[in-house]
């Protein structure tokens, strides 16, 4: 065996036992079919990943194809929403296509269904329907509708498709097995009459198909070789066959449908009704906010499109379920923005430190690197003078051996600058310190080749001059439930686990670079984590998302608790 088919997942063995049995490979065709009925989330990346990547690995085209059937949940809205989160990614669709495209076509076939005496329109309610369904080891009940005669069933699926019943009263069903051991067998239903106006054909329609129906027939219409869906599908397999061998047409591609699992990610819920729940609850602040798990929060925090198709690579296809933490998308985001961000400084939760011996009014500009990952960054001029800012946790009056950064009597390097030295400190009333007065070492200035300026003390930190200084929204984000699995429960619902902590606003100071940003533009804010100036900023009041830190420190705050 080569090293290639080693590497081969079990969708592709799939598709090169299929071309090595025959299968042209200039007839595979793959699609992304999803529902207008909310924004994308992670879990459709993967999938996107799998049927884009199979594309371009194959050379084969790869269909976007919205499944528009019920115009109660669907919109315009969230089809523009989708083909945005596609091209972002960094995939091109071959053929936009729409399963209203093909009503015409999937009602003149299941009128021909009625003729060979294999569906029927059924007016009993739903409730009795599902009745007669019987269980997984009890087999259902033909409908004292079932033997319906043709000419019936026609003259009442006609006055159906005229708007003539009200919603609900009459649903067309495939005659197929009510003793089957798949449910999905026993008459299932192919279409109900919806009195909805439809995003693309309006009024034109008072009855739609369902997904059983529409799904497989789409694809044979557009020719897809290969309908990848995941585990939840696997049941629905035989229905698909059925449908298909009572339209297949001899020479035409058929579709093999085959299933993969869902990789589940920790800390979320990806279900669409329960985050339309967390929109329309004001749990955040709609579909794109950044603790979202869909693919536009995702991007408005600050993730790469590079980020999560590497996560997708990397957590594979799979034939089981599994539950993956979300520290690995996490990492995936880091790797990445390491390697394209700009480093800058900002200062989130300020103290003043004033350096008492240097001159007074003066103002230098420093020489700092503009990413050490990539010499093509070049370098950036930052100000330096008198007052600074610097984190107030990088300060203690006291401390042990092991604190590293600024105390009483104790040396550090500011970055890209000087060495400074704690000399003394000011309080206000209540014993919260206000400022810090320090002296400098003026030989120490970094890159300048003194000996001092070589001189090793064993605390850097980053800071931002006073005057100088760009005012900031800051907006830091958290995982949005405090559980791993919040809706994995069954004696607790999922909104239980909302963390209460997942968002912290503050005011920040940044280096003046960032007094103009562009949204969407990333940055390392130097010890602190990356930063996304958001959609929010304007001239000169920008706004950043924390994207992630520079390291993974969920677990060890979990460990204290």
């Amino acid at each position: 065996m080569s090293e290639k088919e080693r590497s081969l997942n079990f969708i592709e063995h799939i598709i090169e036992e299929d071309i090595n049995g025959g299968f042209p490979r200039g007839k595979l065709r793959f699609r992304f079919p999803p529902e207008p009925n909310g924004y994308l989330h992670i879990g459709h990346a993967s999938s996107i990943c799998l049927n884009f990547g199979l594309g371009l690995d194959y050379n084969a085209p790869v269909n976007l194809r919205f499944d528009d059937t019920n115009p109660e949940k669907e919109e315009q809205e969230y089809v523009d929403a989708i083909k945005r989160d596609v091209e972002w990614l960094g995939y091109e669709w071959d053929q936009e296509c729409y399963a209203s495209d093909y009503f015409q076509q999937l009602y003149d076939w299941a009128v021909e269904l009625i003729k060979k005496g294999k569906a029927y329109v059924d007016n009993q309610t739903s409730e009795a329907i599902a009745a007669q369904k019987g269980t997984p080891t009890r087999p259902g009940e033909d409908s004292p509708n079932r033997n319906r005669s043709v000419e019936e069933n026609l003259d009442l699926f006609e006055r159906m498709r005229k708007g003539e019943f009200e919603s609900g009263s009459h649903v067309l069903r495939a005659k197929i097995d009510m003793a089957s051991s798949n449910m999905l067998m026993r008459d299932p239903v192919m279409y109900r009459i919806l009195h909805k106006d439809h995003h693309r054909t309006g009024n034109d329609w008072p009855i739609y198909p369902l997904y059983d129906w529409t799904h497989g027939e789409s694809d044979y219409i557009e020719e897809v070789s290969h309908s990848f869906c995941t585990l939840e599908f696997a049941m629905h397999r035989e229905l698909y066959e059925w449908f298909l061998d009572n339209v297949y047409e001899e020479g035409r591609v058929k579709p093999k449908q085959r299933e993969f699992a869902r990789r589940n990610l920790s800390h979320t819920v990806v279900s669409k009704r329960k985050l339309l729940q967390l929109v329309k609850e004001g749990i955040v602040n709609g579909w794109d906010d950044p603790r979202m798990p869909t693919i536009s929060g995702l991007r408005r925090r600050g993730y790469t499109a590079a980020s999560i198709r590497n996560f997708a690579k990397t957590i594979g296809i799979a034939k089981r379920e599994n539950l993956i933490d979300v520290s690995l998308l996490e990492f995936c985001v880091r790797e990445d923005l390491n390697k394209k961000a700009p480093r800058v400084m900002a200062v989130l939760n300020p103290v003043k430190v004033v350096i008492t011996n240097y001159p007074d009014g003066e103002k230098e500009w420093l020489d700092a690197e503009n990413n050490p990952e990539d010499e093509s960054a070049g370098h950036r001029k930052i100000p330096f003078s008198r007052e600074i800012y610097i984190e107030r946790e990088d300060f203690r009056e006291q401390a042990n051996r092991k604190f590293f950064r600024l105390k009483l009597g104790g040396e550090v390097r500011l970055k890209n600058a000087y060495i400074i030295k704690a000399e003394d400190c000011v309080k206000d009333s209540e014993g919260n310190i206000t400022e810090i007065h320090c002296t400098y070492d003026p030989l120490s200035k970094s890159g300048s080749g003194t000996e001092e300026s070589m001189r090793k003390v064993k605390g850097t930190l980053h800071w931002v001059a006073v005057k100088h200084a760009v005012e900031a929204e800051i907006r830091v984000y958290d995982r949005l439930f405090t559980d791993p699995e919040p809706d994995g429960h069954k004696d607790k619902d999922y909104m239980e686990f909302i963390n209460p902590d997942s968002l912290n606003v503050t005011t920040g100071y940044a280096e003046p670079s960032l007094k103009e940003v562009s949204e969407g533009e990333r940055y390392q804010f130097q010890r602190l984590g990356y930063f996304c100036v958001d959609r929010d900023s304007e001239p000169g009041k920008p706004v950043f998302n924390k994207t992630v830190g520079l390291r993974d420190t969920w677990a060890k705050l979990q460990d204290k608790k």
